[in-house]
């Protein structure tokens, strides 16, 4: 009987992950308000579904009753969560929020087959995370000011970078972390927002040949420290986001071409320069030609991800422990395994809807500083995303990168936390900029 509720609840898992996705794209065609609200009400229903049966499977499996009191400490801070947002910030994108709960749902429930303590760590980081964020899109509806500071974001990431160059912890072959006593953070999760405020404050003032020098200058400095810490796939993460905040703003060609340029020699130069990249590189070339030492983790991960194949192995049924640094750089691998390739593909696309929802509320917005602002964090995210699934399946060597709000890190979920906020925030400003300027138009026509 058992065995026959596990079959049964991993093909169900991912038929209602197949739903949660088309419905995630059917909102975009979706014109009314309460039709989107049915929508979404029937996301909630599915994401609650496949948390339950994936505990289910793994309570079933080891008969531990502490993965049930975890389990039901999730829905209750899932539900209390996404229903104060609701109620709290009337005009809030429930599609964001939704696909925001069902990454963490997911990420919790993958975290907690691969080990209970870091799962456990990563919830209450979770929880602190809402908490410290809630305050955001309050803000960002409220504080017109916060395009009168540009230097003060610029110089803020630029100095955190430089502690974490000269103090930080070397990890992997990069300086990423620092340590304050038992305390430790990476200062770039936090830097991607600031710098995506001093680039969007900089072009919202004047998009003139010197303010692009100087935004540049100042983008360039970002990038040199991270590269000089050996953080390469940050470092690629804002030199894209600059060239591409850049191209939108000013529209011109040749910024972008030259760009691209001076990003493809600056990656040859990276990969003279570094033994640890040209590692990375020749493990992506050839795995198998050294499969037992550089070309071992993403060997696994082709391993872990073959093996699963579509339908998957069933939680706690395959062996993606395998896999170094698997609740990190490699969790869509442990996911296409143990939940199946469809289940992977289906969490990839909702990463997709996360940004393409971003775009949407990049083009509404009408202030430039706000436009560049969803845009950048838009990029941000799914380049990030691009990066770590990418190495994972051996498109592009591998770059440390972690799945936002899915894989293992305190920084890394505090990060993305406020950059959904910020998104929020930006998203019931034009709501609420809506709904004023229709009252506006009833008033005048009673009238």
């Amino acid at each position: 009987m058992t065995i026959l509720v596990l079959e049964s609840s991993k093909y169900l898992m991912i038929f209602f992950m197949l739903v949660y996705a088309y419905l995630n794209f059917r909102f975009f065609g979706v014109k009314y308000d309460i039709r989107r609200k049915k929508l979404c009400r029937r996301q909630n229903q599915l994401m609650f579904l496949i948390h339950f049966l994936g505990y289910l499977s793994l309570y079933l499996n080891r008969n531990d009753e502490t993965i049930l009191v975890f389990y039901l400490a999730q829905v209750i801070f899932l539900g209390v969560y996404m229903t104060l947002s609701k109620l709290f910030y009337r005009n809030i994108s429930r599609l964001l929020l939704n696909n925001m709960c069902l990454l963490i749902s997911v990420g919790l429930l993958i975290l907690t087959r691969l080990n209970m303590e870091r799962a456990t760590r990563q919830f209450a980081i979770i929880v602190v995370s809402a908490v410290f964020s809630w305050i955001i899109p309050f803000i960002v509806d409220r504080v017109w000011q916060l395009s009168r500071i540009p230097w003060l974001y610029g110089v803020l990431g630029l100095v955190l970078l430089a502690v974490v160059c000269v103090a930080g912890i070397t990890s992997y072959g990069a300086k990423m972390t620092l340590e304050l006593g038992s305390f430790s953070f990476q200062p770039a999760e936090f830097v991607k927002i600031s710098f995506v405020f001093f680039v969007a404050t900089m072009f919202y003032r004047a998009t003139d040949f010197k303010t692009v020098c100087i935004t540049t200058a100042m983008a360039a400095g970002h990038v040199l420290i991270l590269v000089l810490s050996k953080d390469l796939g940050n470092g690629l993460i804002f030199f894209l986001t600059y060239i591409f905040m850049l191209f939108v703003a000013t529209s011109n060609y040749l910024y972008l071409g030259a760009g691209l340029t001076a990003g493809g020699a600056a990656a040859v130069l990276a990969y003279r320069l570094f033994p640890h990249v040209q590692t990375r590189v020749q493990a992506w070339l050839d795995p198998w030609s050294d499969v037992a030492d550089k070309g071992y983790q993403i060997a696994q991960s082709l391993f872990a991800i073959g093996t699963g194949g579509w339908f998957g192995m069933g939680l706690d049924q395959g062996i993606p422990e395998k896999i170094p640094v698997v609740e990190k750089d490699f969790v869509i691998s442990a996911i296409a395994e143990e939940m199946g390739g469809i289940f992977a593909v289906c969490l990839i696309l909702i990463c997709l809807g996360c940004f393409l929802q971003f775009m949407m509320i990049a083009a509404r917005m009408q202030a430039v500083f706000y436009k560049l602002i969803a845009f950048g964090l838009g990029c941000e995210y799914i380049i990030q995303v691009f990066l770590t699934v990418g190495g994972a399946v051996k498109f592009i060597p591998l770059t440390g990168m972690t799945l936002p709000l899915v894989s293992y890190g305190g920084s890394s979920i505090v990060g993305t936390f406020i950059l959904f906020q910020v998104i929020q925030g930006l998203y019931i400003l034009k709501r609420n900029e809506e709904e004023e300027d229709e009252e506006e138009r009833t008033q005048s026509k009673s009238k």
